[in-house]
């Protein structure tokens, strides 16, 4: 069932598509962001087909994406949407805690994972963070994540994926040396306040590094760019942390 899509009203506001099979708590985000200036919904979604369907349309800039879902489930979506927009960030809600979804939901593309029943400021520092680049999920949950997904990967004992999956040898090719440099402590797990302190930089312009890895690597979030600088052999998580 499809349910709303709307025209673009605030100017340089983000984009947000709400993904969820439950009218309530669709309604409970609409109220939700509806006063924060920088922030609009642009579209709601019962299920992850028509979530996948409305970024076609949409082209929102962050998904908030109920896990289980009718037709297609979040973790499907999510790796649909990912497939076809990796610029488009997914934000995973549910109402419980489970190691072995948030894993998979960061292996299909996910920029994070919260519960349904955060407290509203949370809720919404956890959106700007992720619209930032940046992970919702704390440091150490992090590190252990992106650890497990990169043990994962070694024990299917694949060969090394060619240049032209999923991130383009180009792009690899457009990192600076300092880029490289901050690309390896994030996959350290080290914050951008961390990042700026080791390499003696103001934590602005750790930013800015962040922000154009991000770029180059045509990723969304920092999760998902170490995870593909791991995919490329550029980075090991296990070096130096």
């Amino acid at each position: 069932m499809e349910c709303e899509a709307r025209t673009s009203t605030q100017l340089g506001s983000a984009r947000i598509l709400i993904a969820d099979d439950h009218d309530l708590i669709r309604d409970g985000f609409q109220r939700m962001l509806r006063y924060e200036p920088d922030l609009e919904v642009v579209g709601e979604a019962a299920n992850g087909r028509d979530a996948v369907e409305f970024c076609r349309r949409l082209k929102p800039d962050l998904v908030l994406m109920d896990v289980r879902m009718p037709e297609m489930d979040g973790l499907e979506a999510t790796r649909a949407i990912k497939a076809e927009h990796p610029s488009i960030s997914v934000l995973m809600v549910t109402t419980y805690e489970n190691p072995d979804y948030l894993l998979e939901a960061i292996g299909a593309g996910a920029a994070g994972y919260i519960l349904k029943d955060t407290p509203k400021r949370e809720m919404i520092e956890a959106v700007r963070k992720v619209l930032n680049g940046e992970s919702s999920l704390s440091q150490d949950l992090a590190m252990k994540l992106i650890r497990r997904l990169y043990r994962g990967s070694r024990e299917q004992a694949a060969p090394p994926p060619a240049p032209e999956s999923h991130v383009s040898a180009p792009s690899i090719q457009a990192l600076t040396a300092r880029e490289l440099e901050v690309l390896r402590l994030m996959a350290q797990g080290k914050t951008n306040r961390q990042i700026a302190e080791e390499l003696v930089i103001s934590k602005a312009t750790t930013k800015v590094h962040v922000r154009h890895i991000i770029l180059k690597l045509e990723v969304s979030d920092r999760i998902q760019a170490v995870l593909s600088a791991i995919e490329q052999g550029l980075v090991d998580p296990k070096a130096g942390g």
